[in-house]
């Protein structure tokens, strides 16, 4: 292979910083080619399943994941899953990117960090994906008032907590939570043009950041916009 005849001439070369980086880069790509080539040939000459978890779907973004929506329209995507907690003022008070797992497995760390930045936190409503037996329990002894639906059919005792008024006032704000991850897709983070796993990261922050600006924009304009009503009212009295 050319790749690996030119990177194998430059073990004999004085390389600047800048050209071992594209060295490296050079052998990930050789390492990437030879992986894939085993996985077709697996998957079409020996009629063998490869493992989810084993599956690349980008060799420039390495990090990027199937996800799997399950909504009407666009049922699947590449990309990355990220967890936001907004407050009763459309606030984003935390984010959580899902590097790895499910939602399942970050709903307890996602409440754990969120409360070690807002100790206040004593309340929050999920979406039924961050349902578990365990998740139920850990999140009841955080959180006064934890609205996470269960899956499936309900039992006698489950059906009575879900019915309980402030449980049933949380799940009607909570598709609220739509419009905060859509502002974000207009914040900038739809399509992250950053590279790499630090980029994205960063990229999601500053549109966190950048959602929060515009929300406390709109307070203070409303506010500045009553201000001069009422000085009007007092002009006319």
């Amino acid at each position: 292979m050319r790749a690996e005849y030119t990177l194998m001439q430059t073990q004999a070369l004085e390389l600047t910083g800048i050209q071992q980086r594209k060295a490296s880069q050079l052998q990930g790509f050789i390492e990437h080619a030879q992986r894939q080539v085993d996985r077709v040939s697996w998957r079409l000459l020996d009629g063998e399943k490869i493992p989810h978890q084993e599956k690349v779907f980008s060799i420039f973004e390495p990090h990027i994941r199937w996800i799997v929506k399950g909504k009407a329209g666009v049922s699947q995507e590449l990309g990355m899953s990220v967890a936001v907690i907004e407050d009763q003022h459309k606030f984003i008070l935390h984010h959580r990117i899902l590097w790895q797992g499910s939602d399942v497995d970050h709903a307890v760390p996602l409440i754990v960090e969120t409360q070690r930045l807002f100790p206040e936190l004593l309340a929050c409503s999920f979406d039924r994906g961050f349902h578990s037996p365990d998740n139920q329990r850990q999140l009841g002894e955080l959180l006064n008032e934890s609205a996470l639906p269960r899956k499936g059919n309900l039992s006698v005792k489950a059906l009575k907590h879900q019915s309980q008024p402030w449980f049933q006032a949380a799940r009607q704000k909570h598709p609220g939570i739509e419009s905060a991850i859509n502002h974000l897709e207009h914040c900038g983070s739809e399509r992250v043009r950053d590279h790499g796993r630090s980029g994205f990261a960063r990229a999601v922050a500053l549109s966190v950041l950048t959602a929060n600006l515009k929300r406390l924009g709109r307070i203070l304009r409303e506010q500045e916009r009553k201000r001069l009503a009422r000085r009007q009212r007092l002009k006319a009295a």
